[in-house]
């Protein structure tokens, strides 16, 4: 017999980890910095190559007559645009520095890359693997964000890093990325 003064109590189930054990969250972080400055850094190299001719790349002049000869509208312009978006969209990433819109420079200009080198293949290296591979890259981690190390740590508008920023920042790469190709004869 129980007396009503006296209550029983039930063994209370452990929480529940709030990490599963066999994911680490410093491996997380580690593989998004890796994934970011390898990323950026690409990135900010095909962004040089524009806009100042290194690593073989035509300048500002070579990469404006390319531009030209893809149908686009003010072919120096627009290698100014595109070589800078791809140098700071680049050195963002590599820094973890505004990252849902460092990612969504690189989708941006990745789009506009595919839809010059055209879809006749998947494969390089006439295909577009390598811009497929870079785009989604570039969205995986604007959607993800940059991890722990990063500058965006120190920024109280994306320290906390959420969904809504990374999908806003897409979505406008790739209205914009649309926007220019409407534009391109």
């Amino acid at each position: 017999m129980t007396s009503p003064s006296v209550t029983t109590s039930k063994p209370q189930a452990a929480a529940a980890p709030a990490v599963p054990p066999a994911f680490s969250t410093s491996a997380h972080d580690a593989g998004l910095l890796l994934l970011r400055v390898v990323l950026g850094l690409t990135m900010a190299g095909h962004g040089t190559q524009k806009l100042f001719g290194w690593f073989g790349g035509g300048g500002l002049s070579g990469t404006g007559q390319f531009f030209t000869a893809s149908g686009y509208p003010a072919g120096d312009a627009m290698a100014v645009v595109a070589g800078l978006t791809e140098t700071l969209g680049g050195l963002g990433l590599v820094l973890g520095l505004l990252t849902p819109l460092a990612g969504a420079a690189v989708v941006g200009t990745m789009i506009n890359a595919i839809a010059v080198h055209g879809a006749g293949a998947f494969f390089a290296p006439k295909g577009i693997e390598y811009e497929l591979l870079l785009t989604v890259a570039a969205a995986a981690v604007a959607l993800t964000g940059p991890g722990k190390y990063a500058a965006d740590r120190f920024l109280p508008v994306v320290r906390g890093h959420r969904l809504a920023h990374g999908l806003l920042a897409v979505a406008l790469a790739v209205v914009i990325a649309g926007a220019l190709l409407l534009v391109r004869n």
